[in-house]
């Protein structure tokens, strides 16, 4: 097993070896030329070269940038994604993310990590552990999701989180660590903040 392999499989892997160090580069050439496009040609070139680098995308895709990743392949993102400002993946470990998923500004996915014994993590040795999103997500500004994390369905992940464990479907969870508040409820349906109500009828 090389170490490609072992990173893929979760275990333990040198990220300089086995051709990873010339895979994170054809990835900057790609985010350099996503960062560094002109606004006036955004709209018709940041999809296309979103959809180059990552593993998988639906029809409609939306990153402002700038955006960071290790890989772009070990990233798939369902239909109507979209992410503010800021958005950094370390992809080392799958990231899956499904439908109607939105990310405010500076959100940050980290499947990486290291051992925490000083001569373990002296190694060189590094790990990567998945991370999955389900559908109609909404993650706020400023969140960092750790590795192993899945965030259920229909969530929402108050700004300034640090989400270390799983976060199960149709929840309202925020802090550090992250824990959840409460249960959306068909209740919610027809409140915008708090307590406003929509003043229209098409939502």
């Amino acid at each position: 097993m090389d170490q490609k392999e072992r990173m893929l499989a979760g275990l333990p892997y040198k990220a300089w070896l086995d051709g990873l160090s010339e895979e994170r580069e054809a990835c900057q050439r790609l985010i350099y030329e996503f960062n560094t496009t002109q606004p006036v040609e955004r709209r018709e070139k940041l999809p296309a070269i979103l959809k180059k680098l990552l593993g998988k995308t639906g029809k409609r895709i939306w990153i402002e940038p700038p955006f960071h990743c290790d890989y772009g392949w070990n990233i798939e993102v369902g239909e109507n994604f979209g992410a503010n400002y800021n958005l950094t993946v370390l992809d080392v470990g799958k990231v899956t993310i499904g439908d109607n998923v939105m990310f405010a500004p500076n959100v940050s996915l980290y499947t990486a990590g290291h051992p925490i014994h000083p001569e373990s993590r002296n190694s060189g040795y590094e790990y990567g552990i998945p991370i999955t999103i389900g559908n109609n997500v909404w993650i706020g500004g400023s969140v960092s999701v750790l590795p192993g994390v899945t965030i259920g369905d229909n969530c929402v992940i108050g700004a300034g989180s640090v989400v270390t464990r799983d976060i199960p479907p149709n929840s309202v969870a925020a802090g550090n660590p992250c824990r959840v508040l409460r249960t959306i409820t068909e209740a919610d349906r027809k409140f915008y903040f708090k307590d406003r109500e929509f003043d229209v009828t098409d939502y």
